[in-house]
């Protein structure tokens, strides 16, 4: 194998752990990368290097950014009392992109886990405590997955601020919008029913 081949290979194997890439995904986003050096490789990795460079975790909040402060913690006008509590960094923009939320957020990093040995230390949830107590925080939302883990992790933090004059909330669950009721699974139906409200 040569040189080339085998930088190529190298780049393929790189590609393939990406989420969502496994190894004939990666080769063939490496061949259209490869064919359009000029207009999309090159910048794609001049903007990869600034960012390996630039990117860092929020020391507040758990956001990525690129000062140790992001945008959302730093917004005057976002200090609303509110806090969202989320899994990761992806739910977190998921949430921005719905541009209805106007308070701060918190990215726990993960759920509670006992078979991985991830706990509430792990998880940061000291830190959100503290956030609450020294932010007049007036109300907690969970927005966490509707999964074992994500819901043990929700009524871990809920039954962690039970009396502390903090209003705790999760999102509702049920019917998506455009979503047809014959595509949906059991778990979401019942959810729905039981969250119906008055129209």
């Amino acid at each position: 194998m040569s040189e080339a081949t085998r930088d190529i290979e190298a780049l393929i194997e790189l590609m393939a752990r990406l989420p969502g890439l496994g190894p004939r995904s990666a080769r063939r986003a490496v061949l259209h990368l490869i064919k359009k050096r000029g207009k999309v490789m090159a910048p794609l990795a001049q903007a990869m290097a600034e960012v390996a460079a630039t990117a860092r975790e929020c020391a507040t909040c758990g956001n990525i950014g690129t000062a140790d402060i992001c945008d959302i913690c730093r917004d005057d006008r976002r200090a609303t009392g509110e806090i969202c509590v989320v899994e990761d960094v992806a739910d977190l923009w998921a949430m921005e992109r719905g541009q209805a939320f106007k308070g701060r957020y918190h990215v726990l990093g993960g759920t509670l886990s006992a078979l991985d040995a991830v706990g509430p230390e792990e998880l940061g949830i000291p830190k959100l405590l503290t956030r609450i107590r020294d932010n007049d925080i007036t109300e907690v939302i969970l927005a966490l997955n509707a999964t074992v883990d994500g819901q043990t992790t929700a009524h871990y933090i809920a039954e962690t601020l039970e009396g502390s004059g903090v209003a705790v909330t999760s999102l509702a669950q049920g019917v998506p919008i455009g979503g047809e009721l014959d595509y949906l699974d059991d778990g979401t139906i019942q959810a729905a029913l039981r969250a119906r409200k008055k129209i």
